[in-house]
């Protein structure tokens, strides 16, 4: 058990969807902490679901800081984690209220906004694609028709994550067609609960091309510490940009994985990011990198299994630590190439079941295959979708073998989905 006599207490802030709930409490029993959720679960019943939650909005980060405050002053907290985007506003304010580390409340909230975090990028002399919001009830037309437009060019929402909404347009009517078919998400119940002030804009930047990387990073005190590069094998390229494959480590250049990591640097300073994970997004082609996004949170979904560090300890175990105030920029990750990839949804339907599972769980270097679709679950691929069927593992020698066990993997799987709920 870590520390005193009395368990110290931990904070994770999640929402209801997240995959990654369970990791936590793992590391959290096994390092002997006390634990309470912080959830948007429900607004209304103190404890809607018997487990000690906090219910709080995450809509409203001040108001569910002062709530936490409230709650520590008779539950004292020793660390306060958030996973995914949308807690982590909350959770810098409570942290800065409480006096615990972590990333500054203004940080947080210009990461979770894609065109504030362009601006103050690019006022930072940082390589960004050009970009431009417009409202969300503008009529395409005419935005298209001005000489702002350059084609190919990319369109997404400010504030939904995993490449949800994000669509290339090359020509003027493909333009109009991804504009209307974001507002139409922006407008759904499912993103209008969230009551994000974002939702109500539309971004448009240029597409870059280039070889598309993802970083984990962990801020200590506002330097900045690589904890993983992943490649991303597929191309990314259009009409969508659905996330398959990460790989680690990456077969870029050291001297391109070291500029990089300074350029990230000088994205770290220029957001105001302090003490707490991080997550990035970029492209690279020759001598250049573009920032495409910059989080203050971790990797997402169940991705972070896919990562071991020093002493085997998993990347939630160095997230709490971290927030713990433990050293642990020193554990580095081992020596193994990794892997995962997310499953993609090849179309929309009801999920009711996977086959082969076996014979791919089987394929040299496979580590584990988790199915993350529910019996039943009606399934919405990209752009207006936001899951995955599931996530596997591998391990090996390379990071071409890696690659490779995850390919003949997938390839195995045989996903049964039918185009309507069967009649009962």
């Amino acid at each position: 058990m870590i520390g005193t006599s009395q368990p110290k207490r931990l904070l994770v802030l999640c929402t209801t969807t997240g995959y990654q709930t369970g990791a936590f409490i793992e590391v959290a029993q096994k390092l002997g902490l006390s634990i309470t959720f912080g959830t948007d679960r429900c607004h209304v019943l103190d404890d809607p679901w018997q487990d000690g939650a906090l219910p709080l909005r995450f809509e409203d980060p001040e108001g569910s800081a002062e709530k936490i405050c409230d709650f520590a002053a008779s539950n004292p907290l020793d660390a306060i984690v958030s996973i995914g985007d949308r807690p982590t506003s909350t959770g810098a304010r409570a942290c800065h209220k409480l006096g615990l580390r972590g990333h500054p409340p203004e940080a947080t909230d210009i990461c979770r906004d894609k065109y504030r975090s362009r601006e103050r990028l690019r006022d930072a002399g940082l390589n960004v694609p050009s970009f431009k919001r417009f409202p969300l009830y503008s009529n395409p037309r005419p935005v298209v028709a001005s000489a702002e437009i350059t084609f190919p060019s990319v369109l997404k929402p400010l504030a939904l994550s995993g490449s949800r909404g994000v669509i290339r347009a090359d020509t003027p009517e493909e333009f109009v067609q991804a504009f209307e078919r974001i507002r139409k998400l922006l407008r759904s119940p499912e993103v209008g609960v969230l009551r994000e002030e974002t939702s109500e804009f539309i971004q448009v930047e240029n597409y870059i091309d280039g070889l598309e990387i993802a970083v984990e990073g962990l801020v200590d005190r506002g330097k900045l510490n690589v904890l993983s590069i992943f490649d991303k094998p597929d191309p990314l390229i259009g009409p969508f940009f659905e996330e398959t494959i990460y790989v680690t480590p990456s077969r870029l250049e050291p001297s391109i994985q070291a500029e990089v990591a300074r350029t990230l640097q000088r994205a770290v300073d220029a957001l105001g990011l302090f003490h707490g994970p991080l997550h990035a997004e970029l492209r690279v082609k020759g001598n250049y990198n573009w920032i495409l996004e910059i989080a203050a949170r971790p990797i997402g979904g169940l991705c972070a299994r896919s990562l071991r560090f020093g002493n085997g300890i998993s990347l939630e175990e160095l997230i709490i630590r971290h927030a713990l105030d433990e050293p642990v920029t020193h554990l580095g990750r081992e020596e193994a190439s990794s892997g995962v990839m997310m499953i993609p949804i090849p179309q929309e339907g009801i999920y009711k079941g996977v086959e082969q599972l076996e014979q791919a769980a089987q394929v040299p270097g496979i580590e584990a295959i988790e199915i993350t679709a529910k019996l039943r679950q009606k399934l919405v691929p990209l752009p207006e979708g936001s899951t995955y069927l599931g996530f596997i593992f591998a391990r090996g020698d390379s990071p071409q073998y890696v690659e490779a066990a995850l390919r003949e993997a997938h390839r195995k799987l045989r996903f049964v989905i039918s185009s309507s709920l069967p009649l009962v």
